[in-house]
């Protein structure tokens, strides 16, 4: 089981990261693996803005490109530390089942370590839902404003932050029953609902978009 002083996920190489994943330890899970899927969709959101930058025929779009760049690299640095912090969760959680429970002090002890740990584990990948709603936001604004020849490339971002999402999502809801609190549970249940919900209606919409092949009126500034 890996630490929360372990390696971070940032320093890993894409093999390295990929065989830690299929050894039989705990962590990294599908959390982090949701994560690391939202990174590459970031990545390829300031890659296409890089590759329509300057260039004459997307003029109109400049403010939107630089914002998209931006927001690209700041999104996949968050991500790999979003992987970072859910694997670490969920140690802690599994550090909390094995607390020992012989005596009735020791089971009180347990129990709120386990339903403290439990929340922070859904929290975590909380975190990487509502920031695939950013991801597939800078997704959408790229969409028709940027280099043609990338426009796949918009949309595999979108795909890849609605799946981040939704595998996070997942994450999220394993650990509710788990935090002793059904007022919490219930609103967070909805929460992630909703922003499914949100974040499935903007990835179709980036999919439209981009298979139409038409060009987007530039964003109100």
């Amino acid at each position: 089981m890996e630490a929360p002083s372990a390696r971070s996920f940032a320093d890993l190489t894409v093999s390295e990261f990929v065989e830690k994943l299929s050894s039989s330890a705990p962590v990294p899970g599908g959390g982090a693996a949701s994560a690391v899927a939202a990174a590459l969709g970031a990545s390829l959101i300031a890659m296409v803005a890089g590759l329509s930058t300057g260039r004459p025929k997307y003029a109109e779009y400049e403010a939107t490109l630089a914002r998209s760049a931006a927001a690209g690299r700041e999104l996949a640095v968050k991500f790999l530390r979003l992987a970072d912090l859910d694997a670490n969760a969920y140690a802690g959680y599994a550090a909390a089942l094995k607390m020992p429970r012989e005596t009735e002090p020791q089971q009180a002890v347990r129990k709120a370590a386990i339903r403290a740990a439990a929340r922070n584990a859904a929290e975590a990948p909380w975190d990487c839902v509502r920031a695939c709603g950013k991801l597939v936001d800078a997704a959408l604004a790229l969409a028709g404003r940027s280099n043609v020849n990338a426009a796949s490339d918009v949309l595999v971002a979108a795909l890849l932050a609605e799946a981040a999402a939704r595998g996070a999502a997942e994450n999220v809801l394993i650990n509710l029953p788990s935090v002793g609190d059904e007022e919490y549970a219930d609103a967070m249940s909805l929460q992630v609902d909703t922003a499914l919900h949100e974040i499935a209606a903007v990835a179709a919409r980036v999919r439209e978009v981009v298979l139409s092949g038409q060009a987007q009126s530039p964003e109100a500034e």
